[in-house]
Protein backbone atom coordinates (compact mmCIF):
# COMPACT_ATOMS: atom_id res chain seq x y z
CA UNK A 1 0.00 0.00 0.00
CA UNK A 2 1.28 3.21 -1.13
CA UNK A 3 1.73 5.84 1.60
CA UNK A 4 -0.30 8.68 -0.38
CA UNK A 5 -3.16 6.26 -0.63
CA UNK A 6 -6.20 6.90 0.93
CA UNK A 7 -6.46 4.07 3.86
CA UNK A 8 -7.74 3.43 7.20
CA UNK A 9 -6.06 3.18 10.70
CA UNK A 10 -7.82 0.63 12.48
CA UNK A 11 -7.39 0.27 16.38
CA UNK A 12 -8.33 -2.75 18.26
CA UNK A 13 -6.73 -5.09 20.74
CA UNK A 14 -8.81 -8.24 20.25
CA UNK A 15 -6.44 -10.37 17.44
CA UNK A 16 -9.99 -11.56 16.12
CA UNK A 17 -12.26 -8.95 15.96
CA UNK A 18 -9.04 -7.49 14.60
CA UNK A 19 -8.55 -9.71 11.66
CA UNK A 20 -12.57 -9.80 11.49
CA UNK A 21 -12.48 -5.81 10.53
CA UNK A 22 -9.52 -6.67 8.62
CA UNK A 23 -10.45 -8.62 5.62
CA UNK A 24 -13.79 -6.92 5.71
CA UNK A 25 -12.17 -3.68 4.71
CA UNK A 26 -9.90 -5.68 2.39
CA UNK A 27 -12.73 -7.21 0.29
CA UNK A 28 -14.06 -3.93 -0.62
CA UNK A 29 -10.70 -2.49 -1.80
CA UNK A 30 -10.61 -0.38 1.27
CA UNK A 31 -6.51 -0.12 1.86
CA UNK A 32 -5.85 -0.73 5.84
CA UNK A 33 -3.63 -1.02 8.58
CA UNK A 34 -4.36 -3.39 11.65
CA UNK A 35 -2.54 -1.76 15.08
CA UNK A 36 -3.09 -3.40 18.94
CA UNK A 37 -2.88 -0.29 21.30
CA UNK A 38 -3.54 3.70 20.47
CA UNK A 39 0.26 4.54 21.36
CA UNK A 40 1.18 1.95 18.04
CA UNK A 41 -1.32 4.00 16.14
CA UNK A 42 -0.23 7.65 17.26
CA UNK A 43 3.68 6.70 16.50
CA UNK A 44 2.50 5.63 12.69
CA UNK A 45 -0.11 8.68 12.58
CA UNK A 46 1.59 11.86 10.37
CA UNK A 47 -0.96 15.15 10.60
CA UNK A 48 -2.21 15.41 6.85
CA UNK A 49 -2.23 11.61 5.75
CA UNK A 50 -4.91 10.41 3.92
CA UNK A 51 -6.32 8.21 6.20
CA UNK A 52 -8.60 8.12 8.89
CA UNK A 53 -8.94 6.47 12.01
CA UNK A 54 -11.34 3.50 13.70
CA UNK A 55 -10.57 2.92 16.91
CA UNK A 56 -12.22 0.79 19.97
CA UNK A 57 -12.82 2.46 22.65
CA UNK A 58 -11.29 -0.17 24.92
CA UNK A 59 -8.02 -0.78 24.88
CA UNK A 60 -5.19 -1.44 27.02
CA UNK A 61 -3.09 1.50 27.94
CA UNK A 62 -4.52 5.02 26.61
CA UNK A 63 -8.31 4.31 25.50
CA UNK A 64 -10.02 5.65 22.71
CA UNK A 65 -11.48 8.60 23.99
CA UNK A 66 -8.59 9.97 25.08
CA UNK A 67 -6.33 8.69 21.46
CA UNK A 68 -9.66 10.66 19.68
CA UNK A 69 -8.55 13.72 21.74
CA UNK A 70 -4.99 13.58 20.51
CA UNK A 71 -5.60 12.83 17.30
CA UNK A 72 -8.01 15.50 16.66
CA UNK A 73 -5.73 18.08 18.29
CA UNK A 74 -2.84 17.17 15.78
CA UNK A 75 -5.29 17.46 12.52
CA UNK A 76 -8.83 19.07 13.21
CA UNK A 77 -10.22 17.77 9.88
CA UNK A 78 -9.06 13.81 11.09
CA UNK A 79 -12.35 11.60 10.39
CA UNK A 80 -11.92 8.74 13.77
CA UNK A 81 -14.73 6.63 14.10
CA UNK A 82 -14.81 5.01 17.92
CA UNK A 83 -16.13 1.51 18.14
CA UNK A 84 -18.07 0.61 21.38
CA UNK A 85 -19.50 -2.38 23.61
CA UNK A 86 -23.01 -2.89 24.28
CA UNK A 87 -24.04 -0.18 27.25
CA UNK A 88 -21.40 2.27 26.23
CA UNK A 89 -24.06 4.91 24.75
CA UNK A 90 -23.22 7.42 27.26
CA UNK A 91 -19.62 7.37 26.02
CA UNK A 92 -20.48 7.34 22.55
CA UNK A 93 -22.08 10.67 22.91
CA UNK A 94 -19.55 12.16 24.34
CA UNK A 95 -16.94 10.73 21.70
CA UNK A 96 -19.64 12.66 19.45
CA UNK A 97 -19.02 15.79 21.73
CA UNK A 98 -15.34 15.76 21.53
CA UNK A 99 -15.44 15.73 17.48
CA UNK A 100 -15.93 12.12 16.67
CA UNK A 101 -17.14 11.53 13.37
CA UNK A 102 -19.50 8.54 14.53
CA UNK A 103 -19.32 5.66 16.41
CA UNK A 104 -19.92 1.57 15.77
CA UNK A 105 -21.88 -0.18 18.73
CA UNK A 106 -20.38 -4.12 18.95
CA UNK A 107 -21.67 -6.69 17.72
CA UNK A 108 -21.68 -4.74 13.49
CA UNK A 109 -22.02 -6.27 10.52
CA UNK A 110 -19.46 -5.96 8.32
CA UNK A 111 -21.23 -4.09 6.10
CA UNK A 112 -22.15 -1.48 8.23
CA UNK A 113 -18.48 -0.88 9.08
CA UNK A 114 -17.23 -0.66 5.48
CA UNK A 115 -20.23 2.29 4.62
CA UNK A 116 -18.98 4.25 7.86
CA UNK A 117 -15.50 3.97 6.35
CA UNK A 118 -16.65 4.60 3.00
CA UNK A 119 -17.86 8.02 4.11
CA UNK A 120 -15.27 8.74 6.50
CA UNK A 121 -12.83 8.18 3.80
CA UNK A 122 -14.77 10.29 1.63
CA UNK A 123 -14.74 13.21 4.08
CA UNK A 124 -11.05 13.09 4.66
CA UNK A 125 -10.45 13.02 0.68
CA UNK A 126 -12.54 16.09 0.31
CA UNK A 127 -11.16 18.03 2.69
CA UNK A 128 -7.09 16.91 1.64
CA UNK A 129 -8.80 18.22 -1.91
CA UNK A 130 -9.61 21.81 -0.55
CA UNK A 131 -6.29 22.06 1.71
CA UNK A 132 -4.11 21.29 -1.59
CA UNK A 133 -6.01 23.25 -3.91
CA UNK A 134 -5.63 25.99 -0.86
CA UNK A 135 -1.44 24.80 -0.22
CA UNK A 136 -1.24 24.83 -4.40
CA UNK A 137 -2.90 28.70 -5.19
CA UNK A 138 -1.06 30.03 -2.42
CA UNK A 139 2.24 28.72 -3.98
CA UNK A 140 1.53 31.20 -6.75
CA UNK A 141 1.79 34.59 -4.03
CA UNK A 142 -1.55 36.46 -3.41
CA UNK A 143 -3.48 36.50 -6.81
CA UNK A 144 -3.50 32.13 -6.06
CA UNK A 145 -5.08 32.62 -2.82
CA UNK A 146 -7.44 34.79 -4.14
CA UNK A 147 -8.79 32.57 -7.75
CA UNK A 148 -8.99 29.77 -4.09
CA UNK A 149 -12.64 31.17 -3.80
CA UNK A 150 -13.40 29.51 -7.27
CA UNK A 151 -13.96 26.04 -5.53
CA UNK A 152 -13.71 23.29 -7.75
CA UNK A 153 -11.07 20.70 -9.62
CA UNK A 154 -13.32 19.84 -12.57
CA UNK A 155 -11.29 20.67 -16.00
CA UNK A 156 -13.77 23.96 -16.38
CA UNK A 157 -13.10 25.23 -13.15
CA UNK A 158 -9.09 24.94 -13.67
CA UNK A 159 -9.06 26.44 -16.95
CA UNK A 160 -11.24 29.76 -15.66
CA UNK A 161 -8.42 29.98 -12.63
CA UNK A 162 -5.85 29.69 -15.08
CA UNK A 163 -7.48 32.40 -17.44
CA UNK A 164 -8.24 34.75 -14.47
CA UNK A 165 -4.91 34.72 -13.24
CA UNK A 166 -3.21 35.19 -16.93
CA UNK A 167 -5.77 38.35 -17.88
CA UNK A 168 -5.84 40.33 -14.14
CA UNK A 169 -2.75 42.25 -14.76
CA UNK A 170 -4.10 43.62 -18.39
CA UNK A 171 -6.82 46.43 -18.64
CA UNK A 172 -8.73 43.78 -21.10
CA UNK A 173 -12.44 44.75 -20.38
CA UNK A 174 -14.08 41.02 -20.33
CA UNK A 175 -17.48 39.75 -20.96
CA UNK A 176 -18.45 36.76 -18.50
CA UNK A 177 -21.17 34.95 -19.66
CA UNK A 178 -22.68 31.86 -17.60
CA UNK A 179 -26.24 31.58 -16.02
CA UNK A 180 -28.35 32.78 -13.02
CA UNK A 181 -26.33 31.93 -10.10
CA UNK A 182 -22.82 30.31 -11.40
CA UNK A 183 -20.67 32.83 -9.79
CA UNK A 184 -19.87 35.94 -12.40
CA UNK A 185 -19.69 38.58 -9.94
CA UNK A 186 -17.68 36.26 -7.67
CA UNK A 187 -15.16 35.94 -10.97
CA UNK A 188 -15.34 39.63 -11.55
CA UNK A 189 -13.91 40.25 -8.14
CA UNK A 190 -10.87 37.59 -8.62
CA UNK A 191 -10.37 39.49 -11.57
CA UNK A 192 -10.07 42.97 -9.59
CA UNK A 193 -8.62 41.79 -6.55
CA UNK A 194 -5.45 39.58 -8.80
CA UNK A 195 -4.86 43.11 -10.64
CA UNK A 196 -2.90 46.30 -10.11
CA UNK A 197 -6.05 47.97 -9.54
CA UNK A 198 -7.24 46.07 -6.63
CA UNK A 199 -6.31 48.97 -3.93
CA UNK A 200 -9.18 51.25 -5.85
CA UNK A 201 -12.56 50.77 -6.02
CA UNK A 202 -14.79 47.95 -7.20
CA UNK A 203 -17.97 49.11 -8.54
CA UNK A 204 -20.76 46.56 -9.04
CA UNK A 205 -23.97 47.76 -10.68
CA UNK A 206 -26.79 45.37 -11.58
CA UNK A 207 -28.11 46.69 -15.00
CA UNK A 208 -31.29 44.88 -14.49
CA UNK A 209 -31.91 45.98 -11.22
CA UNK A 210 -32.21 49.99 -12.12
CA UNK A 211 -35.23 51.75 -13.62
CA UNK A 212 -34.54 53.09 -17.04
CA UNK A 213 -35.47 56.56 -15.83
CA UNK A 214 -32.22 56.60 -13.27
CA UNK A 215 -29.90 55.12 -15.49
CA UNK A 216 -28.02 57.36 -16.63
CA UNK A 217 -27.79 59.60 -13.74
CA UNK A 218 -26.02 55.59 -11.93
CA UNK A 219 -24.07 55.54 -14.93
CA UNK A 220 -22.58 59.10 -15.21
CA UNK A 221 -23.83 60.74 -12.67
CA UNK A 222 -25.34 64.67 -12.25
CA UNK A 223 -25.06 68.52 -11.82
CA UNK A 224 -26.71 70.28 -9.26
CA UNK A 225 -29.81 71.03 -10.91
CA UNK A 226 -29.60 68.92 -13.97
CA UNK A 227 -32.82 67.55 -13.51
CA UNK A 228 -35.84 67.79 -10.97
CA UNK A 229 -34.67 67.01 -7.64
CA UNK A 230 -30.87 67.19 -8.22
CA UNK A 231 -30.03 69.43 -5.84
CA UNK A 232 -26.50 68.59 -5.37
CA UNK A 233 -23.93 67.32 -7.61
CA UNK A 234 -23.41 62.96 -7.37
CA UNK A 235 -20.53 61.35 -8.86
CA UNK A 236 -21.66 58.21 -11.14
CA UNK A 237 -20.31 54.55 -11.26
CA UNK A 238 -17.87 54.75 -13.57
CA UNK A 239 -16.24 58.25 -12.44
CA UNK A 240 -16.29 55.85 -9.06
CA UNK A 241 -14.62 53.41 -10.22
CA UNK A 242 -11.82 55.38 -12.34
CA UNK A 243 -8.48 53.85 -11.10
CA UNK A 244 -10.42 50.42 -10.36
CA UNK A 245 -12.67 48.08 -12.17
CA UNK A 246 -16.37 48.39 -13.33
CA UNK A 247 -18.35 45.67 -13.25
CA UNK A 248 -22.01 45.69 -15.24
CA UNK A 249 -24.07 43.03 -14.46
CA UNK A 250 -26.95 41.70 -16.57
CA UNK A 251 -25.70 44.05 -18.97
CA UNK A 252 -28.34 42.48 -21.90
CA UNK A 253 -31.34 44.38 -19.88
CA UNK A 254 -29.59 47.82 -20.98
CA UNK A 255 -31.51 49.99 -22.15
CA UNK A 256 -30.48 50.71 -26.21
CA UNK A 257 -29.79 54.52 -25.77
CA UNK A 258 -27.58 54.03 -23.24
CA UNK A 259 -25.90 50.83 -24.86
CA UNK A 260 -24.43 53.88 -27.59
CA UNK A 261 -22.81 55.87 -24.40
CA UNK A 262 -21.67 53.50 -22.95
CA UNK A 263 -19.26 52.27 -26.80
CA UNK A 264 -18.41 56.08 -26.22
CA UNK A 265 -17.16 55.65 -22.71
CA UNK A 266 -15.19 51.65 -23.99
CA UNK A 267 -13.82 53.48 -27.21
CA UNK A 268 -12.79 56.69 -25.37
CA UNK A 269 -12.47 56.97 -21.96
CA UNK A 270 -14.72 59.98 -21.09
CA UNK A 271 -17.89 60.41 -19.86
CA UNK A 272 -20.27 63.51 -19.36
CA UNK A 273 -22.17 63.70 -16.13
CA UNK A 274 -25.81 65.01 -16.82
CA UNK A 275 -25.89 68.73 -17.07
CA UNK A 276 -22.86 69.52 -17.74
CA UNK A 277 -20.94 69.63 -21.29
CA UNK A 278 -17.12 69.07 -20.01
CA UNK A 279 -15.47 65.87 -20.63
CA UNK A 280 -14.01 63.84 -17.34
CA UNK A 281 -11.39 61.49 -18.17
CA UNK A 282 -11.80 57.89 -16.96
CA UNK A 283 -9.23 55.12 -16.39
CA UNK A 284 -11.18 52.26 -15.05
CA UNK A 285 -11.29 48.16 -16.27
CA UNK A 286 -14.70 47.75 -17.65
CA UNK A 287 -16.45 43.76 -16.85
CA UNK A 288 -19.46 43.01 -17.93
CA UNK A 289 -21.80 39.97 -17.84
CA UNK A 290 -24.89 38.79 -18.84
CA UNK A 291 -26.67 34.98 -18.39
CA UNK A 292 -28.15 35.83 -21.77
CA UNK A 293 -26.85 34.73 -25.80
CA UNK A 294 -25.54 38.46 -26.62
CA UNK A 295 -24.48 37.17 -30.74
CA UNK A 296 -27.88 36.58 -30.82
CA UNK A 297 -29.37 39.21 -28.84
CA UNK A 298 -27.39 41.49 -31.49
CA UNK A 299 -28.55 39.15 -34.39
CA UNK A 300 -32.02 39.65 -33.24
CA UNK A 301 -31.68 44.24 -33.23
CA UNK A 302 -32.36 43.40 -29.12
CA UNK A 303 -28.59 44.65 -28.06
CA UNK A 304 -26.30 46.71 -30.08
CA UNK A 305 -23.92 44.95 -32.16
CA UNK A 306 -20.50 47.35 -32.18
CA UNK A 307 -21.06 47.37 -27.87
CA UNK A 308 -21.24 43.51 -28.45
CA UNK A 309 -17.73 43.12 -30.63
CA UNK A 310 -16.47 45.71 -28.25
CA UNK A 311 -16.82 43.66 -25.15
CA UNK A 312 -16.05 40.50 -26.75
CA UNK A 313 -12.43 40.99 -26.76
CA UNK A 314 -12.23 38.46 -24.28
CA UNK A 315 -14.87 36.46 -22.87
CA UNK A 316 -14.55 33.78 -20.17
CA UNK A 317 -17.52 31.05 -19.82
CA UNK A 318 -19.00 29.87 -16.58
CA UNK A 319 -19.60 26.40 -16.89
CA UNK A 320 -23.30 25.77 -15.25
CA UNK A 321 -23.39 23.03 -12.09
CA UNK A 322 -24.40 20.56 -14.15
CA UNK A 323 -21.90 20.83 -16.13
CA UNK A 324 -19.37 19.99 -13.67
CA UNK A 325 -20.97 17.33 -11.32
CA UNK A 326 -17.40 16.15 -10.66
CA UNK A 327 -17.04 19.74 -7.88
CA UNK A 328 -20.16 19.02 -6.47
CA UNK A 329 -19.22 17.17 -3.43
CA UNK A 330 -16.00 19.44 -3.04
CA UNK A 331 -18.08 22.44 -3.22
CA UNK A 332 -21.20 21.09 -1.27
CA UNK A 333 -18.11 20.24 1.86
CA UNK A 334 -17.10 23.71 1.38
CA UNK A 335 -20.19 25.11 1.51
CA UNK A 336 -21.57 23.32 4.61
CA UNK A 337 -18.13 23.73 6.57
CA UNK A 338 -18.55 27.74 5.91
CA UNK A 339 -22.76 27.00 7.53
CA UNK A 340 -21.32 25.33 10.71
CA UNK A 341 -18.81 28.13 11.39
CA UNK A 342 -22.18 30.72 11.18
CA UNK A 343 -24.71 28.73 12.49
CA UNK A 344 -21.95 27.47 15.34
CA UNK A 345 -23.65 23.45 14.59
CA UNK A 346 -21.75 20.62 13.28
CA UNK A 347 -21.52 19.15 9.92
CA UNK A 348 -23.71 16.55 9.80
CA UNK A 349 -22.32 13.32 8.12
CA UNK A 350 -23.21 12.48 4.50
CA UNK A 351 -24.14 9.55 3.34
CA UNK A 352 -24.59 7.30 0.67
CA UNK A 353 -28.11 8.52 -0.35
CA UNK A 354 -27.55 11.96 0.17
CA UNK A 355 -24.99 12.12 -2.47
CA UNK A 356 -27.37 10.31 -4.94
CA UNK A 357 -29.48 13.19 -4.46
CA UNK A 358 -26.58 15.10 -4.82
CA UNK A 359 -25.58 14.23 -8.12
CA UNK A 360 -29.12 13.79 -9.24
CA UNK A 361 -30.51 17.34 -8.99
CA UNK A 362 -30.59 19.35 -12.09
CA UNK A 363 -29.32 22.69 -9.52
CA UNK A 364 -30.96 25.41 -11.96
CA UNK A 365 -30.10 27.57 -9.16
CA UNK A 366 -26.30 26.17 -9.84
CA UNK A 367 -23.78 28.17 -7.10
CA UNK A 368 -25.72 29.75 -5.31
CA UNK A 369 -28.53 27.33 -4.56
CA UNK A 370 -26.08 24.57 -3.77
CA UNK A 371 -24.79 26.88 -0.87
CA UNK A 372 -28.54 27.05 -0.10
CA UNK A 373 -28.87 23.65 0.19
CA UNK A 374 -25.88 23.39 2.39
CA UNK A 375 -27.16 25.73 4.77
CA UNK A 376 -30.52 23.96 5.14
CA UNK A 377 -28.65 20.61 5.27
CA UNK A 378 -26.67 21.96 8.54
CA UNK A 379 -29.94 23.51 9.91
CA UNK A 380 -30.93 20.23 10.61
CA UNK A 381 -33.02 19.76 7.56
CA UNK A 382 -31.99 16.12 6.81
CA UNK A 383 -32.93 14.53 3.31
CA UNK A 384 -35.42 17.59 2.97
CA UNK A 385 -32.47 19.91 2.29
CA UNK A 386 -32.82 20.11 -1.26
CA UNK A 387 -35.17 22.10 -3.13
CA UNK A 388 -37.45 21.49 -0.18
CA UNK A 389 -37.38 17.85 -0.26
CA UNK A 390 -38.52 17.01 -4.13
CA UNK A 391 -35.51 15.62 -5.50
CA UNK A 392 -35.55 17.30 -9.52
CA UNK A 393 -33.70 16.37 -12.61
CA UNK A 394 -34.85 19.59 -14.58
CA UNK A 395 -36.72 19.47 -18.36
CA UNK A 396 -33.27 17.16 -19.48
CA UNK A 397 -34.10 14.71 -22.27
CA UNK A 398 -33.69 11.11 -21.21
CA UNK A 399 -30.86 10.59 -22.61
CA UNK A 400 -28.84 13.61 -20.71
CA UNK A 401 -31.03 12.80 -17.42
CA UNK A 402 -28.68 8.85 -18.02
CA UNK A 403 -25.57 10.89 -18.79
CA UNK A 404 -25.82 13.18 -16.08
CA UNK A 405 -26.18 10.81 -13.83
CA UNK A 406 -23.53 8.24 -15.17
CA UNK A 407 -20.76 10.69 -15.12
CA UNK A 408 -21.68 11.46 -11.48
CA UNK A 409 -21.65 8.08 -11.17
CA UNK A 410 -17.85 7.76 -12.72
CA UNK A 411 -17.05 10.76 -11.32
CA UNK A 412 -17.43 9.43 -7.13
CA UNK A 413 -15.93 6.34 -8.13
CA UNK A 414 -12.81 8.07 -8.63
CA UNK A 415 -12.66 10.33 -5.99
CA UNK A 416 -13.36 6.77 -3.42
CA UNK A 417 -10.90 4.89 -5.54
CA UNK A 418 -7.48 7.50 -5.57
CA UNK A 419 -8.58 8.19 -9.38
CA UNK A 420 -7.37 4.98 -10.16
CA UNK A 421 -8.14 3.34 -13.90
CA UNK A 422 -8.10 0.06 -12.76
CA UNK A 423 -9.12 0.09 -9.68
CA UNK A 424 -12.48 2.64 -10.46
CA UNK A 425 -12.91 0.10 -13.48
CA UNK A 426 -13.03 -2.79 -11.15
CA UNK A 427 -15.26 -1.75 -8.96
CA UNK A 428 -17.57 -0.65 -11.79
CA UNK A 429 -17.36 -3.75 -12.90
CA UNK A 430 -16.17 -2.39 -16.66
CA UNK A 431 -13.37 -2.34 -19.27
CA UNK A 432 -10.48 0.04 -18.27
CA UNK A 433 -10.63 1.18 -22.03
CA UNK A 434 -14.26 1.33 -21.92
CA UNK A 435 -14.22 3.66 -18.49
CA UNK A 436 -11.19 5.49 -20.28
CA UNK A 437 -13.50 6.43 -23.51
CA UNK A 438 -15.91 7.64 -21.17
CA UNK A 439 -13.18 9.61 -18.37
CA UNK A 440 -12.80 11.50 -22.00
CA UNK A 441 -16.23 12.00 -23.04
CA UNK A 442 -17.17 13.23 -19.50
CA UNK A 443 -14.20 15.50 -18.98
CA UNK A 444 -13.06 13.61 -16.27
CA UNK A 445 -9.52 12.22 -17.25
CA UNK A 446 -7.19 15.25 -15.85
CA UNK A 447 -6.42 13.66 -12.41
CA UNK A 448 -6.29 9.58 -12.69
CA UNK A 449 -3.10 7.76 -11.78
Amino acid sequence: MSEHELHVLLVEDDPAVRLGCEQALDLEGIAVRAFDSAEAVRTAFSPGCPAVVISDVRLPGKDGLTLLRELRTLDAGLPVVLITGHGDINMAVQAMKDGAYDFLEKPFPPEQLVEVARRALEKRALSLEVQTLRRQLAERGGAGQVVQRLIGRSPAMEQLRRMILDLADTDADVLIHGETGTGKELVARCLHDCSRRRERHFVPLNCGGLPESVFESELFGHEAGAFTGAQKQRIGRIEYASGGTLFLDEIETMPLVLQIKLLRVFQERVIERLGANRPIPVDCRVIAASKADLRRQADEGRFRADLYYRLNVVSLEIPPLRERREDIPLLFEHFAQEAARRYNREVPAVDESISRQLFAHAWPGNVRELRNAADRFVLGLGRNFIGGGALETGELPLARAVEAFESALIAEALRRHGHSLARTAQALQVAKTTLHDKLKKYGLGGELK
